[in-house]
């Protein structure tokens, strides 16, 4: 294990861990010592993570988790708590993306859109400190990291519907922030804001710069996003994973409400 933003006795909880950023996530919390739980509406893939994990030498449980549930949100913490004995980190994850136009997203989408990526982060939040704060089951504080999105900070077309839905996340982590630090909660909380990061999810983008005519192909699409990174390459799940670590640990013991940007230089241009 690496000393550098360690973990050990800390409990995580990480939810869309089925896959991409969120499998990601667990295996880098698991390096840095944390007994970590994985959460995805996927259980069969959140079981063969965590059964991999823990055949490696590491703890880890698993539950079935529908992030847009309240009811789910409590079951889960209190599985957390009984299963892994606290409650010291939270990664909020899971979330989906809807891409279109403004004109041709419908009412549902930006529905489903905001119950997935914002509401669910509301939850979290909420069922984490109930737990994390004094007096709380766990008690010892902690830190919780919300996923939010350079769509979050900047406008890009076909992604309104969803760009809205992460600006929402990183204001709520603002709010949550200030709240919980003068409430005396040893809570901090911050978002992740992604570039284009190689996945399934990230490349979607390409699909959709097509359908809005943005390119003629999905070789032009790349090609194009590729020209507004300076860098000039996608990111990797293990580049968000990283900072999901430094932020979980005491390296970042005075970082909340804060907006942590990966993107390989997309917004700086």
């Amino acid at each position: 294990m690496d000393n550098f933003a360690s973990l050990r006795g800390k409990t995580a909880l990480v939810t869309g861990a089925g896959g991409g950023i969120g499998a990601a996530c667990a295996k880098e919390l698991v390096t840095a010592g944390a007994t970590v739980m994985l959460t995805d509406i996927n259980v069969a893939a959140c079981k063969q993570l965590s059964d991999a994990l823990n055949e490696s030498g590491a703890t880890t449980s698993y539950s079935a988790q529908d992030v847009t549930s309240e009811e789910d949100w409590a079951r889960v913490i209190d599985e957390t708590l009984a299963k892994c004995a606290g409650l010291d980190v939270l990664v909020n994850n899971a979330g989906i993306y809807v891409g279109g136009t403004l004109d041709s997203n419908t009412l549902a989408d930006v529905r489903r859109v905001n119950q997935t990526n914002v509401e669910s982060v509301f939850l979290g939040m909420k069922y984490a400190a109930l737990a994390m704060k004094p007096g709380g089951a766990a008690g010892k504080g902690g830190s919780i990291i919300n996923l939010s999105s350079v769509a979050g900070l900047i406008g890009v077309p076909g992604h309104t519907a969803y760009g809205a839905s992460k600006g929402a996340v990183r204001l709520y982590t603002k709010h949550a922030a200030v709240e919980f630090a003068r409430l005396g909660y040893g809570i901090r909380v911050n978002s992740i804001h992604p570039g284009l990061i190689d996945t399934d999810m990230g490349r979607l983008v390409f699909e959709d710069f097509v359908k809005v005519g943005m390119a003629p192909d999905l070789a032009a699409a790349e090609a194009a996003v590729l020209e507004m990174i300076p860098m000039a390459t996608l990111g990797t799940v293990e580049d968000i994973a990283r900072m999901t670590r430094f932020l979980a640990s005491a390296e970042a013991a005075y970082c909340t409400g804060a907006e942590f940007v990966v993107d390989g230089g997309m917004t700086a241009t």
